[in-house]
């Protein structure tokens, strides 16, 4: 971890389940000194005991960052110990869903540097994309701070403005379980085609995980990739001309998908 800020003033890690656990073991790779991070947890998993961090240990006064990871239903109970903290030097980065940067200003403090992030579950295995945003009082060094935490489970994007976090939460937020349930459904698929569903399920994973990488990496665009494997009258474009029906297909069923889980954090965020 290059940033000498975080060893030397501690690291709060606010509740830390799978997301908190995947950034834990990318900064701890990175260098941070185990000694330099202080978890509050109240039910810490086996590998989280294991590392030598300041497990559930009294809390430095004003560490460089506390990142929120617990539920938001826990929100209540967890944050009022960290008031303290707040409207100092300490950045709050909160990778909690559906609570919004006013929330944490009335519960920490108007003055307090506050950056929201939206990371999705692929963070366990080092792919995950991560959208942040920061309230007035986080500067440009809060942000690049949020950044470099954040870039060691994936990939890290910058929002122009709080309104776009719901529209993030029904696409990426919530997008691996889509995609999870395309690899069912392809499965089922191929079941029906008379595959058994041990090879079924091992092609639809092998399929989707494979494109995925190859629409990551290619210089081509996912549309042109789509083309170069679509043969005139082949099999393929067969498929497509279901699979891409504008009345039946999946366009409109995607944007009805992510419009419904948008509105949903909408409702969250709204109480």
């Amino acid at each position: 971890m290059k940033d000498g800020v975080i060893a030397e003033r501690g690291l709060v890690l606010l509740g830390c389940g799978k997301m908190g656990s995947a950034m834990l073991e990318g900064w701890l790779k990175r260098g941070l000194p185990a000694t330099s991070v202080w978890v509050n947890d109240p039910n810490p998993s086996d590998w989280v005991q294991a590392q030598g961090v300041n497990l559930n240990a009294p809390l430095p006064d004003a560490p460089a960052i506390v990142l929120i990871a617990v539920k938001p239903q826990m929100m209540a109970d967890a944050l009022p110990s960290l008031k303290a903290m707040g409207n100092g030097p300490t950045l709050f980065l909160s990778v909690a869903a559906g609570i919004s940067i006013a929330t944490y200003e009335t519960l920490l403090g108007e003055a307090t540097p506050i950056v929201r992030a939206m990371p999705n579950t692929p963070a366990a295995v080092g792919q995950g994309i991560t959208a942040i945003i920061g309230n007035g009082r986080a500067g440009a060094e809060d942000l690049d701070l949020s950044e470099t935490l954040l870039s060691a489970v994936g990939e890290v994007v910058r929002l122009e403005s709080e309104t776009q976090m719901d529209a993030v939460t029904g696409l990426s937020g919530s997008g691996p379980a889509y995609v999870f349930h395309m690899i069912e459904c392809m499965a089922a698929a191929g079941e029906a085609q008379g595959l058994s569903p041990e090879l079924a399920m091992s092609l639809a994973k092998a399929t989707v995980a494979g494109a995925g990488a190859l629409a990551k990496q290619a210089d081509d665009d996912p549309a042109q990739l789509r083309r170069n494997v679509t043969s005139p009258n082949g099999t393929t474009q067969a498929g497509l001309e279901v699979l891409m029906d504008e009345g039946t297909g999946l366009p409109p069923l995607m944007v009805a998908t992510v419009k419904a889980a948008a509105d949903r954090s909408r409702e969250l965020a709204n109480g």
